[in-house]
């Protein structure tokens, strides 16, 4: 085996083990009591930021290995989109189980007055025909409309973004957040990437 198959290894399992640790940092601290009385808002604000960090990396692989050349890099972008998945799932699950109470009453009414809630479902219901297609088979019987469904993943972030933005008392981070939206999608334009990748 190479040292760059061996490098590419090593990327690949660390790429896992940093996506897993903000889960495993929550339950220990969980355990350990260290979330505090009401560990709601800690518990939607880590899983949340963590499923946005996520998507954006995702994002990032086409750009990169485009750039680089180094195409291995692209392989990356679906572990870290299904991370993003499983963290806006627990972010959904502490809003409608642990705030809510699954209580359909009270869901419906802050669907109906908080855009930041709408922001938010949307972003999720774009992204679960993305990680229900993910799988080598759906993609051959997709065929080319898999592409297609794929790019349901930039509305997705766009709405992350601002779901982010109208929930936070600080815009720092959500702003910091779209620049970043906004810098990969400008890097989707050929001529753009292809004028960066000769420089």
């Amino acid at each position: 085996m190479s040292s760059f198959s061996v490098y590419r290894r090593y990327v690949s399992v660390s790429i896992h083990l940093a996506a897993l640790l903000p889960l495993l940092l929550l339950i220990i601290e969980r355990l350990l009591g260290r979330l505090g009385v009401n560990p709601l808002p800690d518990l939607a604000l880590r899983t949340g930021q963590a499923a946005l960090i996520l998507l954006l990396l995702s994002l990032s692989c086409t750009p990169l290995g485009q750039l680089t050349g180094w195409t291995w890099i692209v392989a990356l972008r679906k572990p870290l989109g299904l991370y993003s998945f499983l963290y806006v799932s627990l972010h959904l699950l502490v809003f409608v189980g642990l705030d809510y109470g699954l209580d359909g009453v009270l869901i419906s009414q802050a669907i109906a007055e908080k855009r930041y809630v709408v922001a938010g479902l949307v972003s999720f219901l774009l992204l679960m025909p993305l990680a229900a297609t993910s799988t080598r088979v759906a993609q051959r019987r997709l065929g080319r409309w898999w592409r297609r469904v794929h790019w349901l993943v930039y509305p997705a972030a766009i709405a992350a973004v601002l779901h982010f933005l109208w929930r936070s008392k600080l815009a720092r981070l959500p702003l910091l957040a779209g620049a970043i939206l906004l810098i990969l999608l400008l890097l989707r334009i050929p001529w753009l990437r292809q004028h960066l990748r000769r420089r």
